[in-house]
């Protein structure tokens, strides 16, 4: 008889940055229970997200393809995943597995799997919390039952949302790392926020009224995760309890990081800086992987999709851009990649060539922050990415943008396609081409509230972005008119 084959259970945790989890280094313990099940498997500490936000990284890690092979820029991308890549939901269905995808229902990522799941991962409950996790497990474990009772090998997929704001996490994990006042009336470093218009209605939504203290907030992004790792152990639990731990291959991951309180970004993931970059990736399959291994060599999420299918023991005939991470594993030479080309279509269209020591950053057109056309950064000496040097290296910045320019050469010619970054004029879903320039796009873009924030990242008819910007322009006539609205969900002007 032939053996079954290996299950696989993916967690794509949104919003995860890596320095937040104590798994890899962070001072504070936020991820107690992953760092124990991380011991059992495979630790890669330099994992990145090249091509952010959602949807270009879920993209990537679902297909094994950078962006030039999946044409996918933009959190807001038009139509589908081309039919020119296959992902790996339906590779493996090809083969005989279940597949079900629980909370990404209506992404042009998601495509493929078999059965749509979701679960309340945005606002918050009556308690005026959000208890995330719990609302996924209720879904997630139940129906890991029903996939091990099918007796096929299956694909779970589930994309964890407490890192994503609004961070709610019940008690007490929203004190966990704060103590202190919040509402302290001498503490400043929220007031910036406040005044940046097209966020400044979203984080009043959810933010405690009268709150000044950004430090507070960032504990709630803490608080989120360590909430999220407890409700994770729960599903650690049931894979042991279903007896299938030892034919499972766990993969813990992120589709992009988290800008705190951070280069004027305000908790959200646009910028290429490196807070929305560096990810986690963690591999545990008992008997296939070494357990507390840690791998140092730079990876990116393009890799994972290939890992995954040499893990299971596939021959799928596919030439992925990415590359097989399991002789980094076995500790065999391998030429690293450690330069990248980086994107992002989120609340601003850039593009960029990093190094081990230095990033270029290139904005394709005006953005609503009023940043600089270019940006350079010494990654060694100013980690933090605090001192744009771009106008006294000029010949560094000069270097890595002929660096950038042939990588996409290259990757056009390679590919009979032009760089998706350059076509998806459409990336901020307003139809008004190009922003000319960055008051322009600091008036047009704006989010209100967790429920457009939630239909940014969907193709539903239910939660259409532009219904919902248009919707947004009446609510705000209204309130000009009357009283203003408590929830705004979008400004249309462009």
């Amino acid at each position: 008889m032939t053996p079954k084959m290996p299950n696989l259970l993916l967690l794509g945790i949104d919003s995860l940055r890596r320095d937040h989890m104590s798994s890899y280094g962070y001072h504070k313990l936020t991820t107690p229970h992953i760092d124990r099940y991380s011991q059992g498997g495979v630790l890669f500490e330099q994992h990145f997200s090249p091509s952010i936000p959602t949807t270009p990284g879920y993209a990537s890690m679902l297909t094994g393809m950078d962006c030039f092979g999946t044409d996918v820029v933009a959190l807001r991308h038009g139509g589908a995943v081309g039919d020119h890549v296959k992902m790996l939901s339906e590779l493996l269905e090809e083969n005989g597995y279940n597949t079900t995808c629980i909370g990404f229902t209506g992404n042009p990522s998601a495509r493929g799997f078999q059965t749509y799941l979701d679960f309340e991962g945005w606002g918050a409950d009556e308690t005026g919390r959000s208890p995330k996790a719990d609302n996924l497990n209720r879904v997630a474990i139940p129906e890991m039952r029903r996939l091990k009772e099918e007796g096929k090998p299956f694909f779970l997929f589930l994309r964890h949302m407490d890192p994503h704001s609004p961070y709610l996490p019940p008690k007490p994990f929203e004190r966990m790392f704060y103590e202190g006042n919040e509402c302290d009336p001498d503490n400043y470093s929220l007031d910036e926020l406040y005044a940046f218009k097209p966020f400044a209605d979203y984080f009043s939504s959810w933010f405690p009224e009268g709150c000044t203290d950004s430090t507070y907030i960032d504990a709630q992004y803490d608080g989120a995760i360590a909430y999220m790792d407890a409700g994770i152990q729960s599903i650690f639990t049931a894979l042991t309890a279903l007896g299938i731990e030892d034919e499972t291959l766990v993969v813990i991951t992120s589709d992009h990081g988290e800008t705190l309180n951070e280069h004027d970004c305000y908790y959200d993931h646009h910028g290429l800086y490196e807070t929305n970059l560096r990810i986690p990736l963690i591999l545990r399959f008992p008997g296939k992987l070494p357990a507390g291994k840690r791998v140092s060599s730079s990876t990116q999420i393009k890799d994972v999709m290939p890992t995954i299918v040499e893990l299971l023991g596939l021959d799928c005939g596919i030439s992925f851009d990415g590359r097989s991470l399991l002789p980094l594993v076995r500790g065999e030479e391998r030429v690293p990649e450690s330069e990248m080309y980086i994107t992002e279509c989120t609340w601003m269209r850039k593009h960029g060539w990093r190094t081990p020591e230095w990033k270029l950053i290139v904005a394709l057109e005006p953005d609503l922050h009023f940043k600089p056309p270019i940006e350079l950064y010494n990654l060694v000496r100013d980690p933090e990415e605090l001192h744009n040097v771009v106008d006294e290296e000029p010949e560094i910045a000069a270097l890595l943008m002929k660096r950038l320019e042939a990588h996409i050469a290259k990757r056009e010619n390679e590919t009979g396609r032009e760089n998706p970054i350059y076509t998806n004029l459409n990336w901020h879903g307003l139809g008004c081409g190009p922003f000319k320039t960055s008051q322009q796009a600091f008036d047009s873009m704006h989010i209100g509230s967790p429920k457009t924030a939630k239909s940014l990242q969907t193709k539903d008819e239910e939660t259409d972005v532009e219904a919902d910007i248009e919707a947004e322009a009446v609510s705000e006539a209204e309130a000009d008119a009357e009283v203003e609205t408590e929830e705004v969900e979008a400004d249309s002007t462009c």
